[in-house]
Order: C-alpha cells, then structure tokens, then sequence
C-alpha cells in the first residue's frame, strides 16, 4: 500500500527480472517478466519552498528542482526531468515543493532495472500528489514512465521494465503497437538472484543488439514479403536465412527462437500445476541463445550459470540486457542455500533469494 499521511506521501517500487523475452521487447514481442522484493521507497513531505528537495543517500545524491522547471533542454539520462515534462503533457502540473528521500535495496546497474524503478516511484508521486487528466492505473503509471525513459531520451529500450515494475507480479506483456498485458501468476517458488559485479553498458548494448537484430529482420521482410516475425517459427528461419548477412543470421535465429521458447513458457505457466522442471529447461534454452547467438555473456556470468547448473537448479539466465549484471536461478525448494553457495564459489558477488511482489500501485 502506498500511504498519504498528513502532508507526508510514500510510495515504492519493485525491482523487476525478466524470464523470458530478454531483447524481444522492442522488437513488439512478447515478454514474460515478474517484479520481485527488492524496491525503493519514496517518503515526501510538503515544504513551503516550491522546490523538490531530493535526496538519494544510497549513492549521496542529491538535487533540487523549482516546481515551475519544464525542461524545454533536456540532460541525458535526467529521467526526473523527462518525468515531469511528459507529465505536464497529461495534465499533471506541480503546485507546492516537496523534500523526497529515496532509499533502495535494488542492486544498481545488476539488471533487475533500479534506474526504472525510481522513475516509476517519482511518477508515481507525482500523480499522487497532484492528479492529472486522467485516472490513476498501472498501465498509466508504466505507460508515462515508458515515455519519460524511452521516448523522451530516443533510448533503444522497450516497455518491459516500466510495465513489470508498475503491474508487479508475473506478467505476460504483449508489447505490440497496442499494447497489452494480462497477469499470469502471483508466485514462483525458488527464485534466486545473484549478482556478478560487473558493470553493464546497458544502452549501448541494447542499440547494438537492436541495431543488428533490425538489420537482419529488415533484410528478409524486403525479399520475402509473406514474413512476419511474430508468427515465424525455425522453420521460417531455414527458409529465409540465405536473405540475410552470415554477420546478421545469429541475430534473425535469436528473436525467432526466443519468440518460441516464450511461447512455450507461457503455456506451461498458466497451468494450474507448472512443471518447474520445464520452466527451469526453457530459462537455460533462452540463456544459451543470449550466450552463443548474441554474444551478451561475460566469462563471470558464464561460470555463475554453470555453477547453478551443477548445483542441480532447474533452470538459469542471465538477467537484463547482459554484458554483466545478474543472473536469476529457479531452484528445487529447500535447494536454495546450496545452489547459493555453489554460485557464490564461482566468483559472484553476492547471491540471495528472492519472492515474487505486488506492483507500484499495490504494495
């Protein structure tokens, strides 16, 4: 729950993994993501200044903005800036200051989305606060932090994380020209984290990625007009590959594969009894295509994966864009500790369990 005490305000925001559609959704597939316990917390009391007092203790940030800045001239990467010239545009005008203290247990730059989740918190209250033209929803709240991150910084990402952090729970995202999303779960059971410590370069990984997948998908789409991507099955892939570069065919493979091992997953996670087992196969196909058709790997996240394998998991995949960060493991029950420890052995940072969580709106 999200309380309004007095002049004080506080909202949070859930970390988010992605099972399944790593680099899918800009390419308007399909996800499977899920917002797991790790949030940040945003407590803001009314001043009398008519300036946003921000402080982000974390990582001894902090930062004023007059209540009367519209960010005409936009700063790179100024996501609270981008938040309130695109909430403007809805109607969501700010009245009075506020002094906000952010605090956050999400790992930063591990790919589970920190940076998104404080952009939802900020969206959030803001519209708490002071309204807009429209009613309050999550798909509001992820559509608003969609357009202040992506959109607003013409940045190469998709609408995953600002959709999972704001629904929460396990969600299929369709992230087609129009959008939708349905809620398929509230529970996975063995679920772990673990964090390698590497940095990623998250946007220039996902623009090169991007860049070469469209490319490749642009390449058979003008010689073969029948093509279309989401109904594309490995044959389709045998079919059109000769259409496309050597250089680009890993990339053409990767989002027709991907897109079915997705599809599969969905199906087994809307059963009333999942085959973790299954699951667990269908999160180590997906990794293995991020490792060897993209390349998105480190040496470290490679052993990190192996080890969880060894350790007996059911399944395991590198989190987010790749090139570092995190890798997420399904885990038989009562496993956890062991599998943890063999991850922590292979030279990862830290390792933990984690639940799956409400969203923005919800907690």
């Amino acid at each position: 729950m999200n309380p309004t005490i007095g002049n004080k305000i506080i909202v949070s925001a859930p970390a988010r993994i992605c099972l399944f559609g790593d680099h899918q959704d800009y390419l308007g597939l399909p996800v499977i993501a899920c917002a797991i316990d790790r949030q940040v917390i945003l407590t803001a009391e009314s001043n009398n200044d008519r300036i946003f007092h921000i402080s982000m203790p974390d990582i001894s940030s902090e930062r004023d903005i007059s209540i009367f800045e519209t960010f005409e001239i936009l700063e790179s990467q100024d996501y609270f800036g981008s938040a309130i010239r695109v909430l403007n545009r809805y109607g969501c005008r700010p009245t009075k200051g506020y002094d906000l203290t952010l605090k956050s247990n999400i790992p930063i730059n591990a790919g589970v989305s920190s940076s998104s989740a404080i952009l939802v918190a900020w969206i959030h209250f803001l519209l708490k606060a002071f309204g807009c033209d429209q009613k309050i929803t999550c798909q509001l709240i992820a559509q608003l932090a969609y357009e202040a991150e992506v959109l607003e910084h013409n940045s190469p990402g998709g609408r995953m994380d600002q959709y999972t952090i704001s629904i929460g729970n396990i969600v299929y995202i369709d992230t087609a020209t129009d959008l939708t999303f349905q809620t398929i779960g509230t529970s996975l059971e063995g679920l772990i984290l673990a964090e390698s410590g590497e940095p990623k370069d998250t946007l220039g990984l996902l623009a090169h990625v991007r860049k070469n997948t469209s490319e490749a998908i642009d390449a058979v789409v003008k010689k073969a007009t029948g093509f279309r991507l989401k109904e594309a099955t490995i044959l389709d892939y045998e079919r059109y590959s000769a259409k496309v570069s050597e250089k680009l065919r890993p990339y053409l493979y990767a989002a027709i594969k991907n897109h079915t091992i997705t599809k599969e997953a969905l199906k087994e996670l809307r059963q009333e009894r999942i085959d973790y087992k299954l699951v667990g196969q269908l999160m180590t196909m997906h990794h293995f295509i991020l490792k060897y058709q993209l390349g998105v790997t480190t040496l470290k996240i490679d052993a990190m994966i192996e080890a969880a394998l060894k350790a007996d998991a059911y399944g395991t995949k590198i989190v987010g864009s790749g090139g570092g960060g995190s890798i997420v493991a399904l885990c038989p029950l009562g496993e956890e500790e062991k599998i943890i420890q063999s991850i922590l052995e292979s030279g990862a940072k830290t390792a933990y369990k984690v639940s799956v969580t409400k969203g923005t709106l919800n907690k």
